[in-house]
């Protein structure tokens, strides 16, 4: 895989852009926003105002020096010609398809790498009838199992990246206006049995995008995307993605210069099924050792399994995954690495922190907040997003009780269960908790019996919802996080970016 150095990217004080009168005329506009967005009878206007002019003059100032200094953090993308070419393969991407932190990583790291002068694709399933990508009219044969699939592409182009979804019945049907669960199963915890043809079916389809897709919605890039490529696999559903490039299109003097870096993100997943089902693969029989597995578990068989993961280490060019202290942990041992450990300290791996999107998660310009802040207006600015908060879930509006928020998938890896056992002590304080996040019904469950017991104090909500998260990091005064583990863990950065605290009392309390 080429290695990454300095002269991959585009120097940032070389961007050439027309910001200036597009940026100013958006904070000129917050104001306006946030008059007709405020809750009545919360807080004066007038106050609402003093806060949001003194954030535009801020926001203002930032920019100014940022083109002065070549330092633009504002999160608008600009796009140069040069560097390398890069397609992203996931099944979530952030807005159109999420269940956690790899939807995200999808949605905000594309645009940056964009901004720095490589041409980026992202490809996905088509989950849903997302409005802003259209049929390109590409269509493409995909053997899978005993048979022959046709898909077809839809795209869209947004802030410099090229976002592509596979579109067959396997990933619409399946879901249709219900992604945020049914990604992966039809309820938390439950895998759809065909899931192996599903993936293999997206394994393929990406690896013909780059070729077959003539794209020309840049001004700087234009045609397919070629066979000189660096394909980013993202867990175990890409695992087969190295070995189909290999055995499929390199055996065959196609993506001769292609290189893959398979990117781990959680390593409890990793896609065991029957060792009978290989065949269903189309591999070649000297891929069956990459595959091969052994564990004491009885799930989804007894004895002899594939693991997808584990193949997408051996066969990749290189393995990554979300920081160097999870990097770290994954060849400490058995259990951190989850069985994996020796097959990771024999490629070796590297552990780069998750970012978070700069433009999506900036305070001074969420478009989610009716009133925006930074960092000299921030302590006048919370309270009356906590009060806003506290209307918004139907709790006592009142600034002076601490709020507790989490937000986060409700599972045993996110310590969902510790929280649950942990409220009824918490509540003895005089503190508000919100809990955002869906999961497995139990835990469900446990949430909306607390809310019950503990109507002023508790509220849950079991939903995928934007909005809410948003008002929840800007508008708490602690964000919970009881997670076992993490590999690297966004809400922490989303919550020091907008001044909520993660207190270590809370977390031992929980431990």
């Amino acid at each position: 895989m080429a290695s990454l150095t300095a002269s991959h990217f585009a120097p940032r004080n070389s961007y050439v852009s027309s910001h200036g009168s597009e940026t100013t005329e958006n904070f000129g506009q917050i104001g306006l926003r946030s008059q007709s967005m405020t809750h009545s009878g919360l807080r004066s206007l007038n106050m609402v105002d003093k806060l949001q002019f003194k954030t535009q003059a801020f926001a203002r100032k930032s920019v100014k020096k940022a083109y002065a200094t070549g330092n633009d953090t504002s999160g608008k993308i600009v796009c140069l010609q040069g560097g390398m070419t890069v397609v992203f393969v996931a099944t979530e991407v952030a807005p159109w398809s999420k269940t956690g932190g790899l939807g995200d990583v999808l949605g905000g790291l594309p645009p940056a790498m964009a901004a720095r002068g490589h041409r980026v694709m992202t490809i996905s399933p088509r989950f849903d009838q997302y409005k802003d990508a259209w049929d390109t009219c590409v269509v493409a044969q995909i053997p899978v199992g005993d048979r022959v699939e046709t898909v077809r592409y839809f795209h869209c182009y947004k802030r410099g990246v090229d976002r592509v979804f596979v579109d067959h019945p396997m990933f619409l049907a399946k879901v249709w206006g219900k992604t945020g669960s049914k990604i992966y199963g039809p309820a938390a915890g439950e895998d759809f049995q065909d899931n192996q043809l599903r993936f293999s079916l997206f394994c393929l389809a990406a690896l013909e995008a780059p070729r077959v897709l003539s794209l020309n919605s840049s001004k700087h890039f234009s045609g397919p995307y070629g066979e000189d490529v660096v394909f980013v696999a993202n867990d175990w559903h890409t695992g087969l993605l190295p070995c189909y490039l290999k055995s499929m299109y390199q055996s065959r003097g196609i993506y001769m210069t292609a290189k893959v870096a398979f990117c781990i993100h959680n390593i409890a997943y990793q896609g065991r099924f029957s060792f009978s089902d290989f065949p269903l693969l189309n591999l070649p029989d000297e891929y069956k050792s990459s595959f091969d597995f052994m564990d004491g578990y009885n799930k989804p068989v007894k004895g002899r399994k594939i693991n997808w993961l584990k193949a997408g280490i051996l066969e990749a060019h290189r393995v990554l995954t979300v920081s160097p202290y999870y990097a770290q942990e994954l060849v400490s041992g058995v259990e951190k690495g989850v069985e994996l450990d020796n097959y990771l300290r024999t490629t070796g791996i590297t552990g780069i922190v998750n970012g978070m999107d700069i433009q999506e998660w900036n305070p001074a310009t969420d478009k989610y907040l009716s009133t925006k802040y930074e960092i000299t207006t921030v302590l006048s600015a919370k309270p009356l997003l906590k009060e806003e908060l506290q209307a918004e879930v139907g709790l006592p509006v009142d600034r002076d009780i601490p709020v507790i928020g989490f937000i986060g998938r409700l599972e045993e890896q996110k310590g969902s269960d510790i929280l649950a056992a942990a409220i009824p002590m918490l509540v003895k304080n005089n503190v508000q908790i919100i809990v955002l996040g869906t999961g497995k019904k139990y835990m469900e469950k446990q949430i909306a019996e607390l809310e019950k017991k503990y109507p002023d104090k508790v509220r849950g909500v079991a939903k995928f919802n934007v909005p809410l998260a948003h008002m929840i990091i800007a508008g708490a005064d602690f964000m919970m996080i009881p997670s076992r583990f993490e590999p690297c863990g966004l809400i922490q950065l989303h919550a020091m970016r907008y001044g909520t605290v993660i207190p270590f009392l809370v977390m031992e309390l929980l431990s």
